[in-house]
């Protein structure tokens, strides 16, 4: 086969793209309305929490009022709630577990903390006035049977504005229920391949 020419190279890459054009115009027209969407970040890849907070950080730029809820990660101080310190006008943020599961080793303990935390969201959730909410590292709750997945996902249906669900093992009710999945899939990890530890700026 001749090998083409720079020129229709060019050619072929713009009847292309024309194409692709007309066709997501096309889907950009037919979409047309709006609703407070359910998001999950599951997998057990690195991002599903920064892809959260991402998605806090477009909401502020914009002015608008934010939560977070953490259900695991209390124990910790990390950069992501140093930094929304500074949008205390406009962020509430509530860290309601006490570190990992594997750290606690008290069930009991983290059912009832994980209750409460729950209830923290619930009344976040109840209140309008917040653009988006993200309830960090839920899916880890659930996964452990620490709350009843059919009370979750029953509450979430209900809310009143954007709510993001992160945490490895999402339960399938929640996956269905939700309008955006993605799940980060694990290639490579640090820690895993070099033993290097969880580092400030980068994993907290």
């Amino acid at each position: 086969m001749a090998e083409l020419s720079e020129e229709e190279i060019n050619r072929r890459h713009n009847e292309k793209s024309a194409k692709r054009k007309v066709f997501q115009d096309r889907l950009v027209k037919e979409a047309d309305k709006t609703k407070q969407l359910l998001i999950v970040y599951t997998g057990a890849g690195k991002g599903k929490s920064t892809a959260a907070f991402g998605t806090m950080l477009r909401a502020l730029g914009h002015g608008y009022k934010v939560g977070v809820v953490q259900f695991i990660k209390g124990a910790w101080s990390t950069g992501e709630q140093k930094a929304l310190e500074r949008f205390d006008n406009l962020v509430a943020y509530e860290a309601g577990g006490e570190g990992f599961t594997w750290d606690t080793q008290d069930r009991a303990r983290d059912m009832e903390k994980a209750r409460a935390t729950w209830e923290v969201a619930r009344r976040m959730m109840d209140d309008s006035s917040y653009h988006l909410v993200v309830l960090d590292e839920l899916n880890i709750v659930l996964r452990y049977d620490y709350l009843p997945v059919a009370e979750i996902v029953a509450a979430l249906a209900k809310r009143k504005m954007h709510v993001i669900v992160t945490g490895r093992n999402a339960p399938q009710p929640l996956v269905d229920s939700a309008d955006l999945v993605t799940e980060m899939k694990l290639v490579k990890h640090p820690f895993r391949e070099q033993g290097v530890k969880a580092q400030k700026g980068i994993e907290f």
